[in-house]
């Protein structure tokens, strides 16, 4: 039978490991500028969500699946 740490290890993602990042994160990790980043998202290119206050952020797989798509 497993302990409950070991359960939480499977579950949570390591901390250095974000779900979503801001505009401006995403737009750093993929070495754009943040109108760039902003124009891809308005354009839907790139899916967000929006949370607290109107902020919009960025999933993980969304960056990962517009590094591997063309932005055409």
């Amino acid at each position: 039978m497993e302990t409950i740490p070991e359960i939480e290890k499977q579950i949570t993602p390591p901390p250095t490991e974000r779900l979503a990042y801001s505009v401006q994160e995403s737009a750093d990790m993929l070495g754009i500028n943040y109108f760039t980043m902003y124009r891809l998202i308005q354009r839907q290119k790139i899916k967000t969500c929006r949370v607290l206050r109107g902020k919009l952020l960025v999933p993980r797989t969304e960056l990962f699946k517009l590094l591997e798509t063309d932005l055409k």
